[in-house]
């Protein structure tokens, strides 16, 4: 087949995947460099794109060619039928790089159970629960004691990215699995969790710097830990009032910040580094934050969770806050090796389950490759970065 020449491709399924992944006609007819008349024509069976140009399109949309030669629509579950609702974000009205995260991430999960299956093998099941009529501070000791995180030892971490592979490897291990996901913009979404059980996801945005990802993470286990209390439901299915909504946002976030610093060693802390009781400006919270390995906003929320913050007082430094952080330069994005970012954005759980299945034979080297979105060639560094770097949680992308 000459990849110049037009092929009959499925009009109907066209238009689907655009729309599915997106994308508007011309932004398609800009990456395709062709006219937003010409994409419309096809989608309208009026005229066929050339095999070469449907290449193009499958790239774009990350399908199967396959799929658009297809007579019928494909039987797919809608994206907001498994992630939990997100402020501003509309079910059905995602962006196209967030609708390919929650797309990739999905399919990670999938995979990972069938592979689990093959192997025979085990994870851990989330039991976590929580309900709303509890109290925040409960809800985070709980959290923290399944996690069987030490204060000392997160105290002790040399740096934020150390402790953000001990939260995310505590998480992983009480049977979420963590991803992380590029190109979304975050004042779009920085964390989503997938409400699929068993195996929930939590998902992080790599743009994060890693002690907001931290707080993101442990914000969204929450969320997971109310689906598990019959408290939230997928987005699809959420029609609580959006009053009702942000209290269900502040519930889940002073939650996560009492999981992240326990009263005691908030005080002692405090006490400790002689901070003042009023009158907190935003050094003192940074100082305090980085005691802890995490971020200012973060423990200015634990600070109000407590009463050190009255609403007032928490309004307002968030406020110069967010002023202070509008005045700084643009964070410029570092080069991660393809192997980091295989692990940064997978987890340790499932790559590791590839490679099991990959020696067993389960899957070959193909299929172990698009898993892991890695090339075979780099395999090796794989296998070396996961036997000498077990403490690491993956790269800044």
């Amino acid at each position: 087949m000459s990849a110049t020449l037009p092929v009959p491709i499925s009009p109907v399924v066209l238009a689907w995947a655009r729309q599915d992944s997106g994308y508007t006609s011309e932004r398609v007819a800009e990456r395709l460099q062709v006219s937003a008349e010409r994409v419309s024509e096809w989608e309208q069976g009026r005229r066929s794109p050339t095999f070469r140009q449907v290449e193009n399109l499958a790239k774009f949309y990350h399908r199967p060619l396959s799929l658009f030669f297809q007579p019928s629509l494909p039987s797919i579950t809608p994206l907001a039928a498994e992630y939990r609702r997100l402020p501003n974000v509309r079910p059905g009205a995602e962006s196209p790089e967030l609708r390919l995260a929650v797309r990739t991430m999905s399919a990670r999960r999938e995979t990972m159970i069938e592979l689990l299956d093959e192997l025979g093998g085990t994870m851990p099941e989330f039991e976590l629960s929580a309900r709303l009529n509890e109290s925040p501070a409960d809800v985070g000791a709980r959290l923290r004691s399944a996690l069987a995180l030490d204060v000392t030892a997160q105290l002790n971490w040399p740096n934020e990215w150390r402790a953000w592979a001990g939260w995310r490897a505590a998480v992983e291990n009480i049977g979420v699995l963590v991803f992380q996901f590029p190109k979304v913009a975050l004042d779009e979404v920085r964390g989503v969790s997938l409400l699929r059980f068993p195996l929930p996801v939590a998902g992080v945005n790599s743009k994060e710097i890693p002690e907001t990802r931290i707080y993101t993470l442990i914000h969204e286990v929450v969320h997971l830990m109310l689906a598990m209390g019959k408290e939230e439901v997928p987005a699809e299915r959420e029609h609580r009032s959006s009053g009702d909504w942000e209290a269900v946002e502040r519930f889940a976030e002073e939650s996560a910040s009492h999981a992240l610093v326990p009263e005691d060693a908030l005080f002692r802390a405090i006490t400790d580094a002689r901070l003042p009781q009023n009158d907190w400006d935003i050094g003192d919270v940074q100082k305090l934050a980085r005691r802890f390995k995490i971020s200012a906003l973060a423990m200015a929320t634990r600070l109000r969770a407590s009463g050190v913050f009255t609403w007032a007082k928490y309004r307002a430094w968030r406020n110069d806050w967010e002023a202070w952080v509008a005045t700084l330069p643009a964070r410029k994005g570092g080069f991660a090796h393809p192997v980091a970012n295989a692990i940064g954005r997978a987890g340790r759980p499932f790559v590791t389950t590839v490679l099991e299945a990959l020696a067993a034979n389960r899957i070959d080297s193909v299929a172990a490759a698009r898993h892991l979105d890695l090339k075979f060639d780099h395999f090796e560094k794989l296998r070396g970065a996961l036997l000498n770097h077990p403490g690491e949680g993956g790269s800044d992308e």
